[in-house]
């Protein structure tokens, strides 16, 4: 069936005007990026008079910069809890509602809720559970511990308040993947005798292939994208260091290093980009 002129318009329009989008408001910055983490330029002054330093900001950001190796630690960290602890645990959840337990919409509601508020307002939630004078947690142990302000546990009090969020949306995510399931091959394992345990590990969870591959790119993003939350805290400093607010205090703060944020920025890019390749290359795999 041909299509006729006003149809081919159509159809270019809709893939021209989002990939238009995309280019000016995703490919050109990046790009752009990549370009001034090569040289030295302050963001006032014309980027013709900026100074070519080749990978000067890549080998000081190894080498001698102080906040670099922590902000890598502190990522690898994130995502390992959001990996190995909230996910869990939003699956765990997901399959307990799936039972329809009594009062499942409202179990759904509330752990939904965290996921439609942001990282900043989360922060302040949970600024009164770890506030050192008024804390809910230091009046029920009698404690003084300041959660929020010491370098040593901070970053697990952050990790506290985003795997709260993280945990709802991955429930969700499960949730709408165990409703999917063709409920013929629950009946069939246990048809064969094999406990729930087993009928979920190795009849479920596999079904749910397109579900797991999300749930692990959300997670991967929400771990090296993580901002909000720290910069509320104590604007990423003190014991939270993290990749995005260090490129955020290099580019917009006092010392205005747009080449070094820049080269930061691309480290970061490149960390997304061996993921994402990964990430096609498993679901190319499975479409195959």
């Amino acid at each position: 069936m041909r299509l006729s002129t006003r149809d081919r318009v159509t159809v270019a329009l809709m893939v021209l005007i989002p990939t238009a989008f995309a280019a000016v408001l995703v490919w050109l910055p990046a790009l752009a990026t990549i370009v001034m983490s090569f040289f030295d330029w302050d963001g006032f002054g014309p980027f013709t008079e900026a100074k070519f330093v080749g990978s000067k900001w890549y080998s000081d950001a190894v080498t001698i910069y102080p906040a670099f190796w922590p902000a890598i630690q502190h990522n690898v960290i994130w995502l390992i809890v959001l990996f190995g602890v909230a996910t869990p645990l939003g699956l765990l959840v997901a399959v307990l509602l799936d039972r329809e337990v009594s009062h499942t919409r409202f179990y759904q509601t509330a752990l939904y809720i965290p996921v439609v508020l942001s990282m900043a307002l989360i922060g302040f939630v949970w600024q009164l559970m770890f506030s050192r004078d008024q804390g809910l947690l230091n009046l029920l142990f009698g404690t003084q511990i300041d959660w929020y302000g010491d370098p040593k546990i901070n970053i697990w009090s952050a990790l506290i308040a985003t795997s709260w969020r993280h945990m709802g949306y991955v429930m969700l995510l499960y949730l709408a993947g165990l409703k999917g399931v063709d409920p013929s091959l629950k009946e069939a394992a246990k048809i064969d005798g094999a406990s729930e345990p087993k009928t979920f590990f190795h009849v479920v969870f596999p079904v749910m292939f397109p579900i797991n591959v999300v749930v692990l790119v959300i997670t991967f993003i929400d771990s090296l994208r993580a901002f909000d939350l720290v910069w509320v805290i104590n604007r990423g400093r003190n014991g939270l260091e993290l990749l995005a607010t260090e490129v955020t205090r290099n580019i917009v703060g006092e010392a205005q290093r747009i080449g070094f944020g820049s080269a930061l920025a691309t480290i970061m890019l490149v960390f997304s980009t061996i993921f994402i390749i990964i990430y096609l290359r498993i679901v190319l795999k499975e479409d195959r």
